[in-house]
């Protein structure tokens, strides 16, 4: 009897209401310790941030390297390829080598100090006022930032966003330190260990870069505003505010700019490449204000986020071993990019000529309209001598004034 006994059910030791208090109080603290940690977090010092995303970059950079040595030494190199047929009229100038290149513009490598950019510095920032000033008289800038903000990668949650601040700056970046590097063909620095071998270089198809120093402290400002929008369960069921206003305060780095040849044989246009090497530093100033009544102003993870996502799309577009390439035009003058006085001149006489065509113009029409007035003056006068008829002296009406009648006005 015993052993066909049903066992004894443990009793549970916590009540429906005790399990539930225990489960919302859990929700509670998961939402507390998110929201303080997450959302009011302190933000690390921009010092750490910074060296923190340069180890990164450079291990990037590292990392690329390696995989383009490893490359080098699977691959044996390619030959040239064929040249096109040659001219038989042009003269055939001597093949120029790095080497040739160097020695013919007094410049060496290994001992040449680097110079200023003071006269670059003064055409840059020509060039910037001038757009700067330009943007003050047209909302181009304005229409177009609007635009790509409004564009179709905007997601269906965000409303339409509005620009409330742009702000160009007043100061102008700096340029020095300016010097020529042998770089290899991936745009990788040769080592600086050994001198520079002109023969090695034209083996190898090492190539010229300038490198500079850039340095820029000012206030770039964009300021937008938006809405978030929540469209579950039905369209439209809340709307949070948002603004938010990125500033760039500081910008440092190293600038490397080089020429890619022309190859007529693929009709490719010699080419230059810029990029910024990954020892750069970016700084922003990013505030952020959320919601209409109860507003949440300067979070610092908002902050964090949209420095990162910055950060990320520089990387992404002009930072090595990624490079921007600017197609050059041609060098060779031409007689319609030619401009000078006689130009000058032309333009002058014709807008002479065209005030004086438009002054013509005008006299014609003043002529013309006096000329209609003056005959729809004599119409109004000849009418109102018909009306006004000449009587006698014994109240008859003058023969002739109206033809087919002669009446007698003293009966």
């Amino acid at each position: 009897m015993s052993s066909q006994a049903c066992p004894v059910r443990s009793e549970p030791t916590l009540s429906f209401t005790q399990g539930l208090i225990l489960g919302q109080l859990s929700v509670v603290l998961i939402l507390a310790a998110f929201i303080k940690f997450f959302i009011f977090g302190d933000a690390p010092s921009p010092d750490v941030t910074a060296s923190l995303r340069a180890t990164e970059r450079r291990s990037r950079t590292l990392a690329h390297k390696h995989s383009l040595l490893s490359l080098h030494t699977q691959n044996s190199r390619q030959g040239q390829p064929p040249g096109r047929k040659k001219s038989m009229v042009l003269r055939n100038p001597p093949f120029l080598t790095i080497g040739s290149i160097l020695s013919k513009t007094y410049y060496n490598v290994d001992s040449h100090q680097p110079e200023s950019l003071d006269w670059f510095n003064v055409l840059i920032a020509q060039t910037l006022a001038q757009f700067r000033s330009d943007a003050q008289h047209d909302d181009a800038i304005l229409s177009s930032l609007t635009k790509a903000l409004n564009g179709s990668s905007r997601p269906d949650f965000v409303d339409e966003i509005r620009v409330t601040e742009l702000s160009l700056g007043e100061d102008f970046p700096i340029f020095s330190n300016c010097r020529i590097i042998p770089v290899d063909e991936d745009g990788l620095g040769v080592s600086n260990s050994k001198r520079f071998d002109p023969a090695t270089a034209a083996r190898d198809g090492t190539r010229l870069q300038a490198r500079m120093d850039v340095d820029l402290s000012d206030m770039l400002t964009l300021a937008v505003e938006t809405k978030l929008l929540l469209n579950y369960p039905k369209k439209l069921s809340a709307m949070l505010p948002v603004a938010l206003a990125v500033s760039i305060v500081r910008f440092s780095g190293t600038l490397s700019i080089s020429f890619i040849p022309s190859n007529p044989s693929q009709s490719t246009p010699t080419m230059m490449t810029f990029s910024f090497l990954d020892d750069y530093r970016l700084d922003f100033s990013i505030r952020s204000l959320l919601g209409s009544r109860s507003r949440l102003q300067d979070v610092p993870k908002i902050a964090q986020l949209v420095e990162a996502r910055l950060h990320r799309w520089f990387d992404e577009r002009a930072v090595e071993p990624r490079f921007q390439e600017i197609a050059l035009p041609s060098l060779w003058p031409r007689k319609k990019n030619t401009r000078g006085p006689d130009d000058a001149m032309a333009e002058a006489n014709a807008s002479v000529g065209r005030s004086k065509g438009k002054e013509i113009g005008r006299d014609l029409r003043e002529e013309a309209r006096k000329e209609v007035a003056a005959e729809q003056e004599t119409r109004e006068q000849s009418s109102l001598r018909q009306r006004r008829r000449p009587v006698d002296e014994d109240g008859s009406v003058m023969p002739g004034s109206m033809p087919g009648l002669n009446l007698d006005l003293r009966q």
